[in-house]
C-alpha cells in the first residue's frame, strides 16, 4: 500500500518543523579550552564518532533492498562521507590524548530510548519495500545528518585547536550539504507519491 501525501499534510509537517526548531533559547558557550568546553567537545566527539560509525554502513542496505539509482547513489555518498569523518576524528584522537571518542556520558533513559528507536527503524526498513522503504530511509537520513551536522558544529565551537576547529567546520558543512540533498530528494519523492 502506497503512502498518500497531500500538499496540506506537507505544509503542516514543514510548519511543525519550523515551529519546533525556532523555539530555542540562547545559551552562553563556555570559552574554548575551559573544562566545560573540553567536556562538551569530548561528548560531541564521542556522539559524532558513534553516529558516523553507524552511518558509514548505511549503504550496506543495498545488498538486501532495492532502491532507485539516485537514492542508492546518495546513500553511498553519505556512507563514504561518514567513513571519512570517522577517520578524521580517530586521527584527532591519535594525536591528542585529551580527545576521548568513547565519552558519550548519556543517562540510562536516553540510552534505552535510542536503542528502542534504532530497533523500530531497523524493523521498519527491513519490512518495507519500494517507495515506502525509500521514504523511510530518506527520513532516517535527514535525522542522522542533521544530528551529525550539529554535533560537528558544536564540537568545533568547543575545540581550542584552530586546525581541528576548521576541519570540524568542514565536516559540519559536508553533513549539512548532504542533509539538504536528502531533504530535496525526500520532497521530490513525496510530491511524486502525491501525484500518483
Amino acid at each position: 500500500m502506497k503512502p498518500q501525501f497531500t500538499r496540506p499534510l506537507l505544509t503542516v509537517l514543514l510548519l511543525a518543523a519550523c515551529v519546533l526548531t525556532g523555539c530555542q533559547t540562547q545559551r552562553v558557550r563556555p570559552p574554548p579550552g575551559s573544562e566545560a568546553a573540553s567536556s562538551t567537545r569530548n561528548n560531541c566527539y564521542g556522539l559524532l564518532h558513534q553516529l558516523l560509525d553507524e552511518q558509514k554502513d548505511v549503504s550496506m542496505l543495498r545488498f538486501i533492498k532495492r532502491e532507485h539509482f539516485e537514492v542508492k547513489a546518495l546513500i553511498r555518498k553519505i556512507a563514504v562521507n561518514s567513513a571519512t569523518g570517522e577517520k578524521l576524528l580517530e586521527e584527532f584522537a591519535r594525536h591528542d590524548p585529551s580527545i576521548h571518542l568513547d565519552g558519550l556520558r548519556l543517562p540510562p533513559g536516553e540510552v534505552a530510548t535510542r536503542d528502542a528507536i534504532a530497533a523500530t527503524k531497523q524493523k521498519e526498513l527491513l519490512s518495507q519495500t519500494g517507495n515506502e522503504f525509500e521514504l523511510t530511509l530518506l527520513l532516517t537520513q535527514t535525522e542522522a545528518l542533521s544530528y551529525a551536522w550539529h554535533l560537528a558544529q558544536v564540537a568545533g565551537e568547543n575545540e581550542p585547536d584552530p586546525d581541528r576547529a576548521r576541519a570540524l567546520a568542514g565536516l559540519s558543512q559536508d553533513m549539512q550539504n548532504l542533509y539538504r540533498e536528502v531533504f530535496v530528494m525526500l520532497l521530490s519523492k513525496i510530491n511524486a507519491a502525491g501525484a500518483n
